[in-house]
């Protein structure tokens, strides 16, 4: 079945519940890693930037993930889609013991539930990613000596956290920056002026 193509990027709590919309949407998916996340300064600057162009939350059904979604409002002010999962009294296989309130958490939803939710959501199809492995090899930003420099400058010319992998630093670039701001940024941080190839 073909994935959904999602306008916004989706936030859920934690690596399950990614693993799960992995399966349904091929849109990034950002973890808050539970209530971790309002500990973790580059997660929430990677949360606002996101959130810029709008943003899908996709949390757990009982109080914690509740709370978390109001917490979260107060984060950004862009546009916030919330997607509420339903209330299904439950236990996930991999855990020992339910939840503090018994229900299934979004890990636990079936996929046909979780792709009717989202399927309201679905955007324009994407276009293909500009900067890709060969082009950030290219332009420098990865397999050579200051790689990860070069990287973290244009990272922090654009706004984004400048820890990130690379592969989540392609992600970033390709799903908020427009090519033209990624050349001035690279033109900005490289002494050979980068490359538009």
């Amino acid at each position: 079945m073909k994935k959904l193509s999602l306008e916004y990027p989706v936030v859920v709590e934690g690596k399950y519940d990614k693993i799960k919309l992995d399966a349904i949407v091929a849109t990034p998916i950002i973890t808050l890693d539970g209530f971790s996340f309002f500990n973790d300064k580059k997660k929430q600057q990677l949360f606002r930037k996101y959130a810029e162009n709008g943003i899908i939350i996709l949390t757990d059904s009982d109080r914690a993930g509740a709370f978390i979604r109001s917490k979260l409002r107060g984060y950004t002010k862009g546009t916030i889609i919330n997607v509420y999962a339903p209330s299904v009294v439950g236990k996930e296989k991999r855990k020992s013991v339910s939840s503090k309130d018994g229900l299934l958490g979004v890990e636990g939803i079936d996929v046909k539930t979780l792709r009717t939710l989202l399927t309201p959501y679905e955007g324009r199809e994407k276009t293909a990613p500009y900067l890709t492995k060969a082009r950030m090899y290219a332009d420098g930003l990865s397999g050579g000596e200051n790689s990860s420099l070069l990287r973290h400058t244009v990272a922090l010319l654009l706004g984004l956290p400048t820890n990130l992998s690379p592969n989540a630093f392609a992600e970033a670039i390709n799903t908020m920056i427009p090519e033209d701001e990624y050349l001035k940024a690279l033109s900005a941080s490289d002494p050979t002026g980068g490359t538009e190839d």
